[in-house]
């Protein structure tokens, strides 16, 4: 049997910060995961640039039942931390909007730098390798089954992530371990996704795919809801782009969805205003604000003539086209699923972890980490801003638990 002081099951963004920082602390530390390809979240992430974090990120950029857990990490590791480790290998990168940073080269390099700082740390790596079962003696660690024989450990980390993306191999690992040592789960559903409609209510617009533009959109109440100004973009089956990811984390499913359209302007005013001031037809005004092809998709949902003037239009229908522009409301009857998903929502449950070290309250020397927990970021770089902030507490404190419960190894 390989026995080793720490057990790090999951060799994504979270998985190898927290083993290399245990590593170099001098703890033995053996990195295993079931995938071929290492990191390929990291990998395809920001469209193979890798926004690997926002330059603001803190508590309030993340949800969870436990809001104030993530406090502690995120303070304790910044992105300016983040930024200083990719200094050191020479990587450099580039805002590129509301503080979301993005590698200059490709995600390949992020990814080198995490592999390189595991190997300073001498991490013992096994991949692919299954992990079939995890038992636990009460003074003896965890025993960790797998195909290639029984692997040891005094500490065991889990950073296996959440469901999103099943085809690069999610799984609910972390999800039936949690379970197996008594913690609970708060529910869990697609997150940063794009919503759906029923084909019939969506057809108008179905023909739209690939139309964008900035807009405002609401969804929930004050204090569960959210609202956002970004970019949105029409699919065949419903609405996409960074507006409508950002807004998913947030709906529920039977709740609306509200849009505003032009959110730099009040749209009765100004049709009201120009029908008084311009002979011009309504198409051609409305195709100033949005794009042209919505802009007569809409007027044809509102009954009105694309080719009729402003001026010969009665201030009601004016008024109904400009209401609507302001707060178009929509029930989405679903997402895309978690094989477009970017994130889990929800997770286990982090009441029960501690939020300075992320170990188990019921399970001393366990620890979860990254999207398995129920701690969920915006889009922009949030996600791994958690998944180096949570890797980096879990790595220092199974390092020091290590140290005060004895040593399997010496190292």
């Amino acid at each position: 049997m390989e026995s080793f002081d720490i057990a790090v099951i999951g060799a994504g963004a979270a998985g190898m910060m927290c083993a290399s920082v245990a590593g170099q602390l001098g703890r033995r530390v053996v990195l295993i995961d079931h995938a071929v390809r290492l990191a390929e979240k990291i990998r395809i992430s920001g469209g193979g640039r890798c926004n690997f974090t926002n330059l603001y990120a803190g508590p309030a950029n993340y949800l969870s039942a436990n809001p104030h857990f993530c406090r502690s990490a995120l303070a304790r590791y910044t992105p300016r931390d983040f930024m200083a480790l990719l200094k050191q290998y020479r990587v450099t990168w580039h805002e590129k909007h509301k503080g979301q940073l993005f590698c200059d080269q490709s995600s390949d390099a992020v990814i080198d730098v995490l592999k390189s700082e595991c190997d300073a740390g001498n991490i013992a790596w096994r991949r692919p390798l299954a992990v079939e079962q995890v038992r636990h003696a009460d003074s003896d660690g965890f025993t960790l089954d797998t195909h290639a024989g029984p692997i040891h450990a005094r500490a065991l980390v889990v950073a296996t992530g959440g469901l999103s993306i099943p085809k690069i191999g999610a799984t609910d690992f972390a999800y039936r371990l949690a379970k197996q040592f008594g913690h609970k789960l708060i529910d869990t559903r697609p997150a940063l996704v794009p919503l759906t409609f029923a084909p019939a209510d969506w057809q108008p617009f179905s023909e739209l795919s690939g139309v964008s533009l900035e807009v405002h959109l609401a969804t929930g109440a004050k204090k569960s809801g959210g609202e956002f100004v970004e970019d949105l973009l029409l699919t065949h089956r419903g609405l996409s782009g960074p507006g409508v990811l950002q807004i998913s984390s947030y709906w529920q499913p039977g709740e609306p969805v509200h849009i505003n359209l032009l959110p730099e302007q009040d749209a009765v005013a100004a049709l009201l205003e120009a029908k008084s001031a311009t002979k011009r037809q309504i198409a051609n005004l409305l195709a100033e604000w949005v794009p042209t092809r919505l802009a007569h998709v809409w007027l044809q949902t509102h009954g009105v003539p694309a080719e009729a003037r402003l001026a010969d239009l009665p201030d009601k229908a004016l008024r109904r086209v400009g209401e609507a522009l302001s707060r178009w409301t929509l029930t989405p009857n679903g997402t895309e699923g978690y094989k477009k998903a970017e994130v889990t929502r929800g997770g286990i449950d982090t009441r029960e972890l501690s939020s300075a070290t992320m170990m188990s309250a019921r399970m001393p020397g366990l620890y979860f980490i990254g999207e398995a927990v129920d701690v969920t970021g915006w889009l922009g770089g949030y996600n791994f801003q958690w998944a180096w902030a949570s890797g980096v507490a879990a790595g220092q404190a199974a390092a020091e638990y290590v140290g005060t419960h004895g040593q399997a190894l010496a190292k």
